[in-house]
């Protein structure tokens, strides 16, 4: 079963995606050939990412400049994309953010924007999503990047491993509620990923003994979702909603 030519023709939203996972999303949706819409804050590095995609062959890639803490701002994204006439087949909830702070001095305002983006717009895309699919009467896939921290805990970044922990307990109960229409709702949970965005913690000495403590003794690579984002995506895994699965090189099943 080829599960990138699955995805071929399908229109795929990735949130998030000028830099790290949502990147590496785009740029394997688009691989598949693929209609692209990727939306983000930073249009400049949308735009270069669009261009560099085309040049390679990508059918059609979609810049969208969207605010995940805005609801206005993924209100007008959806106008945007309904503009086209084309409805969405998958939708992948990647914008995040993360910050570091015991909860006793963390600012109230540090939580609420954190949630905003983890929580909210999660929320707020995904709906936005089903309304137009139980209208049209056809289903979907929405793809929750949650964490392993929404299953388990560390010190200081209490409001991050409890946005991710509303983002699975959201991807099951929407997945509950919408598998009626065949609208599929799944999660992936990464472990600790190489990216842009936490490259230089790694080579600390906290970072390099955090990676001691993963099984596999190393960093996971942003490409190793892939497997997991094809299914998910694809009909390979029209019978699995309400998932929310682990790729972390065992770092779930380590000892406490």
């Amino acid at each position: 079963m080829d599960l990138g030519a699955m995805l071929n023709g399908k229109r795929v939203l990735i949130t998030g995606a000028s830099s790290g996972l949502g990147e590496n999303f785009a740029r394997l949706a688009a691989g598949c050939h693929a209609k692209v819409v990727i939306a983000a804050r930073r249009k400049d590095r949308l735009q270069r990412l669009a261009k560099e995609l085309e040049q390679a062959g990508s059918p059609q890639v979609t810049v969208i400049e969207m605010d995940a803490a805005s609801e206005q701002s993924i209100d007008d994204a959806f106008a945007q994309i309904d503009a086209s006439g084309e409805i969405l087949d998958v939708v992948v909830n990647n914008a995040g953010v993360s910050n570091d702070g015991l909860a006793l001095t963390l600012p109230t305002k540090d939580f609420d924007d954190l949630m905003a983006v983890n929580v909210r717009a999660v929320w707020l895309v995904s709906v936005r999503a089903a309304q137009r699919w139980q209208a049209a009467g056809r289903g979907g896939a929405i793809i929750n990047i949650a964490s392993i921290q929404g299953e388990r805990v560390m010190p200081g970044i209490t409001p991050y491993s409890t946005s991710k922990a509303a983002v699975v307990h959201m991807t099951k109960s929407l997945a509950l509620e919408w598998a009626r229409w065949g609208i599929r709702v799944n999660a992936i949970e990464p472990g600790y990923i190489g990216t842009e965005m936490t490259d230089a913690m790694w080579d600390t000495d906290y970072g390099k003994a955090l990676i001691k403590r993963i099984p596999m003794r190393r960093l996971g690579k942003p490409e190793e979702l892939n497997g997991l984002f094809l299914l998910l995506a694809t009909d390979a895994g029209s019978w699995m909603t309400g998932a929310c699965v682990p790729v972390d090189g065992g770092h779930l099943c380590s000892s406490l």
